[in-house]
């Protein structure tokens, strides 16, 4: 337990120590046309020692029949008996910037009943957009953290064995700048990671100072409109090498962000509590049971009434432990609130009560986030 106290509050002054800094516009959010958009494609995985689909998946089998008329092969999907092959779902994600021959990591998944995919091959497998149109291809091994064997009713597993991953395993074969004509830009929006009006306000601040005046409004908490200047239109990488260069001291909320689970408590520096009383107390129940055997005086003696008892005493006690009370002064943080707990030696679970509670009271001025 005083592990965990110790660990807590390294978290909370490792939090604390780190003051509000000047931070990249490009750091804090992204234009909001510029996005990732998701690939998907269906594929066949070979090479697998017996761990493929059985032979009741008819879709792998038709599919390995399919594969094989292409190579001049005439085979009914009902003659294939092979547990060296797989059906997968294969997926990536298209940068909104990529251009052909650029490679993107991608994720395989088993669709049937295989126990692995462990040393195997997926073959070419096209990956298609929501739109229909295929813009890349996926061919080579596969990376499997994880393993399942079993012989004879034993079986050994670790992590998911029919998942893998392939870095760089897919080539753009159509980039999203090749995907269509694109007009002129003349306006973007330029929107937060976490959305707050008085970081978009300074947002907006630093662009017309820096860019001139009018050239960005704030829109919404998430949003701040900017109006790309006549002589940037025709060099817009020029004009967002600019906007991205500039620097703010974003604001951010009060939260504190509790772990029952792990234990750990993560707040902000200016996450205050106004001034309230705290008792905490602990109350001890001890049941203890002793059982014992009454054997008769006349050990002799004989009948249907004269036999060995077990008896079985119990004992309770009731311990009732010193309340611990303090009232913090007026404006304390979180981190001296959690501080003075440790100092008392209150454990993690016993502070994160204290600090709902406080919460429920209205003199924790933050969110208070559990997980």
């Amino acid at each position: 337990m005083k592990r965990s106290a110790c660990l807590l509050v390294m978290v909370l002054w490792a939090a604390f120590a780190a003051h509000a800094q000047p931070v990249r516009i490009k750091d804090l959010g992204k234009i909001s046309t510029w996005r990732e958009n998701g690939l998907v494609g269906y594929g066949l995985v070979t090479g697998l020692a017996g761990t493929g689909d059985s032979s009741r998946n008819k879709a792998t089998r038709q599919s390995l029949a399919n594969m094989l008329s292409r190579f001049d092969l005439a085979i009914a999907a009902d003659e294939i008996q092979s547990r060296n092959v797989a059906a997968v779902m294969v997926t990536a994600s298209l940068p909104a910037h990529a251009r052909a021959g650029d490679t993107l990591d991608v994720t395989v998944t088993s669709v049937g009943d295989a126990r692995s995919l462990a040393g195997g091959t997926l073959l070419m497998a096209p990956l298609k957009g929501p739109d229909g149109k295929v813009y890349a291809l996926a061919q080579g091994p596969l990376t499997v953290g994880g393993y399942r064997y079993d012989a004879n009713n034993n079986l050994a597993q670790k992590n998911h064995p029919t998942v893998g991953l392939m870095s760089g395993g897919a080539i753009v074969e159509v980039g999203m700048a090749m995907a269509g004509t694109r007009p002129a830009i003349e306006t973007m929006t330029f929107v937060l990671h976490d959305a707050d009006y008085t970081t978009a306000g300074r947002i907006a601040d630093a662009l017309n100072a820096r860019l001139g005046p009018g050239i960005a409004e704030v829109r919404d908490a998430a949003g701040v409109e900017v109006q790309v200047p006549e002589s940037f239109r025709q060099r817009l990488p020029a004009f967002m090498r600019q906007l991205e260069a500039l620097t703010v001291e974003p604001d951010r909320r009060a939260r504190v962000v509790v772990n029952e689970r792990t234990g750990t408590i993560v707040a902000g520096g200016d996450v205050r509590i106004a001034k309230v009383a705290v008792s905490h107390g602990d109350l001890r129940i001890t049941v203890a049971s002793e059982t014992s055997v009454s054997q008769p005086a006349l050990v002799r003696q004989t009948g249907p009434d004269v036999r060995t008892e077990v008896v079985t005493n119990t004992r309770l006690s009731v311990e009732d432990r010193d309340t611990a009370k303090f009232v913090p002064a007026g404006g304390t943080t979180v981190a001296e609130l959690v501080q003075a707990l440790v100092r008392m030696k209150t454990n993690t679970r016993d502070v994160i009560a204290i600090l709902q509670a406080i919460k429920a009271a209205g003199a924790l001025h933050a969110d208070l986030i559990v997980q």
